[in-house]
C-alpha cells in the first residue's frame, strides 16, 4: 500500500509543506473520528475536473464503520465526489443532502475543507477534504455523552476549516494516548467544566476527588489534587494555555498512590476561544510496571557490574599466581586466562553502562585489538584496523565472539609473523624483492564485519607467513583455535573456516546467525583500532 507522501507525489501538484500538513492531521485526526462517530476520509484533487483521490483512512473506536473495504488509493468523480467539490471549491463545510447507501450501509456525507495557514498567521488556501461518513445504521437518540463529543467534534472541524488543528506536536510526544474513550472533560472560555464523560470522573477519583467534575475550574483543580506542586502547576498552567488558543505538552499528575495523563487541546472555531478540550487517562498500572522496570534494569546494571569486579579479581589472582611459578609453559598458560578473563569482564563492563541486554560490540572489539598487540610474547610490531561495524548486539552473543576473537587476534599476531631469528634461520628462498624505493608492507591484522540476511559475517585476516603445509583446518591448532571452534560451533550456532588468504597471509572467516529480535542497528564508521 503506496503512504500518504507516496499517492500525493504522484497524483498531485500539492507542495511539500501541504503534504507535511496533511501528515499532521493524519497523524491526530483518531481524535475527531471517535468524537465523530464518523469515518473520517482524506481526499485531495488530482485535476481540475473534480476528480478527487483519497489519501488516507481512520475508522472510529466508538462506532461502527461505513466502509468494510480500505479506501486509500480510490480515484472518484463525478456525482459522488460532488459534496468533496462544494467543501473544495467553497472553503466551507458542506452538510447538507441526504443519505447515501455503500451496499446494505446508510451513511450520512459531511465534507471538510483542509487548510494551511500562511506564515503571517492568514487563512490559506484549500489544498485537500476531509470526508466525515457517519454509519447511520445503529441511529438513535443520542445520549448526554454523545452529544457532548459531537458538540466538540464540529468545533474540531471547524478548526481545521481554518487551519488551526492539529495543534504543533511536541518533541517527543505521540498521538496515541490519551484517547477519547479513555476520559474527556470540556470546559467553557472561563475554565469551568461543562462536562466530564464517566471514564473521565473515574480518573479524577483516583486522583482523590470524590465530587462531581461539572462547574469545577480544572486549573485550580489540577494545583490542589497534586502530591507535587510544582507537578500541579504545570498542570494547571497546560490547562490555561489551552484557554488561551495554544497547544502545551501533555502532563502527569500524581496523587494518592495513582498518576493521571492529561492532554488539553484548545477550542476556537472560527478563531474564537471559546474553551479548551482536556483528555486524560489513568496511567497507574502503567507507571507502576515502568517503576518495575526501571528498578529490574537496574538490578541487572549491578549484576553486571559485580560479575565484571569478580572476573577482575579471578584475573588478578591468575595474574599474581602466574608471576610466582616458575615453569615457563605454566606462566604462558595463566597468562592466556588472564586475557581470556580480562575479555570477557569487558562485556559485562560495557553491560553494566547499558539499559538493555545488548551492547555496541565495536567498542569492545577496538579495546580487545589493542590489548592483543600490547601483551603478545611477540617481537614483531603489529598494526590493528577494522573494516565495516558490528553494530549492537545481544549479550549472549557478544560474550562468546569477544572470547573468539580475542583468540584469533592473539594467535594472528604470535604466530602469524616470523620473528628475526626466524627470518634468519630460514633458508634463502628466491622471492622478488620491493622495487627500489617501495619498502615492505607493515605487519597487519584487519579485522571485518558486515550484516547480511540476519547473519553477522567476521573475517580475521592477516598478511603474515599464512598456514603451515599439512594444517588440519578441522584438528589442528593449539588451545586457542580450539577454545574459537567449541563457541563458535557450540554457543553462537555458526561456522569457522581457517584457509590461507588470496594475497598471502591466515584468514579466519566466521559466520554467526542473528537472533529474529536482535538489534540491527549499525552506527559508526570503521576506522582504526
Amino acid at each position: 500500500m503506496s503512504t500518504l507522501r507516496d499517492l500525493a507525489e504522484e497524483h498531485t501538484a500539492l507542495r511539500p509543506a501541504d503534504i507535511d500538513h496533511l501528515h499532521r492531521i493524519a497523524g491526530d485526526w483518531q481524535l475527531l473520528s471517535d468524537l465523530s462517530f464518523a469515518d473520517l476520509l482524506l481526499w485531495v484533487p488530482v485535476d481540475g475536473d473534480g476528480t478527487f483521490l483519497c489519501v488516507a483512512q481512520v475508522r472510529p473506536t466508538t462506532a461502527p464503520t461505513a466502509y468494510l473495504d480500505d479506501q486509500v488509493g480510490r480515484i472518484v468523480g463525478g456525482a459522488e465526489v460532488a459534496h468533496l467539490e462544494v467543501a473544495y471549491r467553497q472553503g466551507r463545510i458542506w452538510r447538507e443532502g441526504d443519505p447515501v447507501w455503500y451496499g446494505d450501509v446508510p451513511a450520512r456525507h459531511e465534507a471538510i475543507p483542509v487548510r494551511l495557514r500562511t506564515g503571517d498567521g492568514e487563512a490559506g488556501e484549500v489544498i485537500a477534504v476531509v470526508g466525515r461518513d457517519t454509519n447511520l445504521s445503529t441511529a438513535r437518540t443520542p445520549s448526554q455523552l454523545e452529544l457532548n463529543y459531537l458538540t466538540t467534534a464540529d468545533d474540531l472541524a471547524q478548526m481545521i476549516a481554518d487551519g488551526t488543528f492539529p495543534p504543533p506536536r511536541h518533541p517527543g510526544e505521540t498521538t496515541s494516548a490519551p484517547r477519547v474513550g479513555d476520559g474527556l472533560v470540556r470546559l467553557d472560555a472561563n475554565g469551568k467544566v461543562t462536562y466530564a464523560s464517566p471514564n473521565a470522573q473515574s480518573a479524577y477519583r483516583r486522583l482523590g476527588y470524590a465530587s462531581h467534575l461539572v462547574g469545577e475550574d480544572l486549573a485550580k483543580l489540577h494545583r490542589r489534587l497534586a502530591g507535587d506542586p510544582l507537578e500541579g502547576t504545570d498542570a494547571g498552567n497546560a490547562v490555561l494555555a489551552a484557554l488561551r488558543g495554544e497547544a502545551p505538552p501533555r502532563r502527569e499528575i500524581d496523587a494518592r498512590g495513582a498518576t493521571m495523563l492529561t492532554r488539553a487541546l484548545p477550542l476556537m472555531p472560527a478563531g474564537v476561544p471559546i474553551g479548551a478540550l482536556v483528555l486524560v487517562r489513568d496511567i497507574t498500572e502503567v507507571r507502576r510496571r515502568d517503576r518495575a522496570l526501571i528498578t529490574k534494569d537496574a538490578t541487572i546494571r549491578e549484576i553486571h557490574h559485580r560479575v565484571k569486579n569478580n572476573l577482575q579479581t579471578v584475573a588478578a589472582l591468575l595474574r599474581l599466581q602466574a608471576r610466582r611459578v616458575s615453569m615457563p609453559e605454566a606462566r604462558v598458560a595463566l597468562e592466556e586466562s588472564v586475557r581470556r578473563v580480562a575479555s570477557i569482564a569487558l562485556v559485562h563492563e560495557t553491560l553494566s553502562m547499558s539499559s538493555d541486554e545488548a551492547v555496541e560490540f565495536d567498542g569492545i572489539v577496538d579495546r580487545v585489538a589493542s590489548a592483543a598487540t600490547e601483551v603478545a610474547a611477540t617481537e614483531v610490531s603489529v598494526g590493528m584496523r577494522r573494516r565495516g561495524t558490528f553494530g549492537v548486539l545481544p549479550a549472549e552473543i557478544a560474550t562468546s565472539l569477544v572470547m573468539v576473537l580475542n583468540e584469533l587476534l592473539l594467535n594472528a599476531v604470535e604466530h602469524g609473523f616470523p620473528s628475526a631469528e626466524e627470518e634468519a634461520a630460514a633458508p634463502p628462498v628466491d622471492v622478488p624483492r620491493p622495487e627500489a624505493g617501495v619498502s615492505a608492507p607493515r605487519p597487519e591484522v584487519v579485522v571485518s564485519a558486515h550484516r547480511a540476511r540476519k547473519q553477522l559475517h567476521v573475517t580475521v585476516t592477516d598478511n603474515g607467513r599464512g598456514l603451515p603445509e599439512q594444517f588440519d583446518a578441522e584438528r589442528g591448532g593449539n588451545l586457542g583455535l580450539q577454545i574459537v571452534r567449541a563457541l563458535v560451533t557450540g554457543e553462537l550456532r555458526g561456522t569457522i573456516e581457517l584457509r590461507n588468504g588470496a594475497d598471502g597471509g591466515t584468514e579466519a572467516a566466521i559466520v554467526v546467525p542473528l537472533a529474529r529480535g536482535t538489534t540491527d542497528r549499525l552506527t559508526g564508521r570503521a576506522g582504526p583500532l
